[in-house]
């Protein structure tokens, strides 16, 4: 055997080893998160109905962005139409005396 055929029989097995490894924490992560759910009382079959959950709180939040940002435009507008508006009032009054 040369050292090139040893490195690379070493070189599959660890990688061999290395890819068994990740699916057994694959497979507890799975089952814990799934024993996290269960507990919260959210089961397997739900998974439709808590999906389509998290869309709806999803276009709730984008909605309410939406409209903070809309009453903080309103607001200003309204300032700055009041300020106009009393600006206006005071070029008038000096003009008119």
């Amino acid at each position: 055997m040369h050292a090139q055929e040893i490195r690379e029989i070493v070189k599959a097995v660890l990688d061999e080893e290395r890819e068994r490894h990740g699916q057994l924490v694959d497979d507890a992560v799975l089952k814990a998160v799934a024993s996290i759910l269960t507990s919260f009382g959210i089961e397997d079959e739900e998974k439709k109905e808590i999906r389509a959950d998290f869309v709806h709180l999803r276009k709730w939040r984008k909605s309410v962005e939406a409209a903070q940002g809309l009453t903080f435009r309103v607001v200003l507008t309204m300032l700055v139409t009041g300020f106009a508006g009393a600006v206006w009032l005071g070029v008038k009054t000096m003009l008119g005396k």
